[in-house]
C-alpha cells in the first residue's frame, strides 16, 4: 500500500481538526447551547469518518479487531451521525426557536439513530469474510444484509445532502454577514460535492447488479468528492470565525508597525508607570494597546512643551508643498520633535493652556503622525520652510 496514496486524506482531516480546535473555546465556555453543541458534534462526527476510512486505518482496524471490514460500520455510522447533525444544525440557523422545530430535530435524531442502528444490524448479519479496503461497496453489492447496509448509508448521505443544499439555497440570501455568506456558500459546496460522492456509488453498484463493471466510479472517482465535502464543510466553519479574526489581526498589525516611528520617538520620555514586560508570544492586541498608552502616557508628558504657533507654521508649510502627506500629520510630527527637543534640554513649557490644547491637536492624530514620522525628509524640508516663514516674518 503506496503512503503517496494516502496524502490526500491528510489535508481536508487536517482541515476538519483544525475547524474543531477553533470551535473547541465556544463550546467549553458554551456547552449548553445547543447550536454550540450541534456544531461541535458535527465536525467531530466528521473528522471521524475522515480518519476511520483513511486506507491505513481500516487496515488496521482489521488487525486490531481480527473481524474483517469492520472499519464499514464505523465509518458509515459516524457517516449518519454527521447527516443529522448537519441537517439539526443548519435548521437551527434558520428557524427561530420553537416547538415545532425542536420536534422535527428530536423526530430527526431519532430517525438516523434508527438507521445507525440498522446499519450494525445489517453488518452483524452479513457474511463479508475478505477484507476489502478500497472496493468493499462494489465487492459486496450483491451479498445479502451487506447490500442493504451498503445501500442506507448512501440513500441517508444522499437525502441528508439534498435537504441540506436546498435548506442553504433558501437561506443565503437572508444572510448578511459575508464572512458567515461565505461559510454558507462553502457549506453548499460541501454537500453538493456528498451528491456527486453518492451519484458516483451507486451508479458502480448499479453496474455490479447489471454485470458490469464501473468500479473505477467508486474507487477512484467517488472518494475526491467524500474529500472536497469534508475541506468544503471545514471551511465552512472556519471561515465565518477565523475571517474576522484574521481582518482583525491584519488590521492591529498594520496599526502596532505604523504607530512604530512615533512610539520609538517618544521612548526616550520616562513613562509615567512600569512598561509591562511583554514576550513575543503576548497577543497582538495586549501588545497594540501597550503601544498606544505607552504614546498618550509620553504625549501628557510632553503637553506642556506643545508649540501651537509653530504647529500652525508647519502646517502652512506642509500645504505649501502640496504634499501626500496630510499637513495636519506632519505639523504635529514637527511640533512632537520639537517638544521632544525642548523636554530633553531642559527648555522652559510652553503657556500650560496652549500645552493642554496642543495635547489635544496632536492626540487625535497619533496614527497619521507615526506615518509622517517616517518620512524624514519630508519634515526636514517643511521644518526649513517654516523657519523660513518665521525670519520673514520677524523680519516684516
Amino acid at each position: 500500500m503506496s503512503p503517496s496514496f494516502h496524502i490526500p486524506y491528510i489535508l481536508p482531516t487536517a482541515l476538519l481538526a483544525l475547524a474543531l480546535v477553533l470551535k473547541l473555546p465556544t463550546f467549553l465556555r458554551a456547552s449548553r447551547d445547543p447550536d454550540v453543541r450541534a456544531t461541535t458534534l458535527l465536525l467531530t462526527w466528521a473528522t471521524a469518518v475522515l480518519v476511520v476510512i483513511t486506507p491505513a486505518n481500516i487496515e488496521r482496524l482489521n488487525v486490531l479487531t481480527g473481524v474483517p471490514n469492520i472499519a464499514a460500520p464505523w465509518a458509515y455510522s459516524f457517516l449518519t451521525a454527521f447527516c443529522a447533525t448537519g441537517l439539526t444544525m443548519i435548521m437551527r440557523w434558520r428557524e427561530e426557536p420553537s416547538e415545532r422545530r425542536r420536534r422535527r430535530i428530536r423526530r430527526i435524531y431519532w430517525l438516523y439513530a434508527g438507521i445507525i442502528a440498522v446499519l450494525w444490524l445489517t453488518f452483524l448479519l452479513a457474511d463479508v469474510p475478505t477484507a476489502r479496503i478500497y472496493d468493499l461497496d462494489t465487492y459486496y453489492a450483491s451479498t445479502p444484509w451487506m447490500r442493504e447496509h451498503i445501500l442506507l448509508y448512501i440513500a441517508a448521505h444522499t437525502v441528508s445532502s439534498l435537504v441540506a443544499v436546498s435548506m442553504l439555497w433558501k437561506w443565503y440570501p437572508a444572510v448578511a454577514n459575508r464572512w458567515l455568506k461565505a461559510g454558507v456558500v462553502f457549506l453548499q459546496l460541501g454537500f453538493a460535492s456528498g451528491l456527486v460522492f453518492d451519484v458516483a456509488k451507486m451508479a458502480a453498484i448499479g453496474a455490479r447488479w447489471a454485470r458490469h463493471d464501473w468500479d473505477v466510479l467508486s474507487t477512484q472517482a467517488a472518494p475526491p468528492f467524500a474529500l472536497m465535502e469534508a475541506a468544503f464543510v471545514a471551511l465552512g466553519f472556519i471561515v465565518p470565525q477565523a475571517g474576522p479574526f484574521l481582518q482583525r489581526w491584519i488590521r492591529d498589525q498594520r496599526e502596532y508597525h505604523r504607530l512604530g516611528p512615533l512610539w520609538r520617538a517618544l521612548r526616550v520620555l520616562t513613562p509615567a508607570a512600569a512598561e509591562a514586560r511583554f514576550g513575543p508570544w503576548t497577543p497582538l492586541d495586549l501588545r497594540l494597546m501597550q503601544r498606544r498608552q505607552r504614546i498618550h502616557d509620553a504625549l501628557r508628558v510632553l503637553s506642556p512643551y506643545f508649540d501651537l504657533a509653530l504647529h500652525q507654521r508647519a502646517r502652512e508649510a506642509a500645504q505649501a508643498r502640496r504634499d501626500t502627506l496630510n499637513a495636519d500629520d506632519v505639523a504635529g510630527a514637527i511640533t512632537i520633535s520639537a517638544a521632544i527637543s525642548t523636554y530633553q534640554q531642559g527648555g522652559p513649557p510652553t503657556a500650560h493652556p496652549q500645552g493642554l490644547q496642543g495635547h489635544v491637536v496632536v492626540s487625535d492624530r497619533i496614527e497619521g503622525i507615526a506615518s509622517a514620522l517616517s518620512h524624514p525628509h519630508i519634515l526636514e524640508d517643511v521644518r526649513r520652510r517654516t523657519i523660513s516663514t518665521e525670519s520673514a516674518n520677524h523680519h516684516g
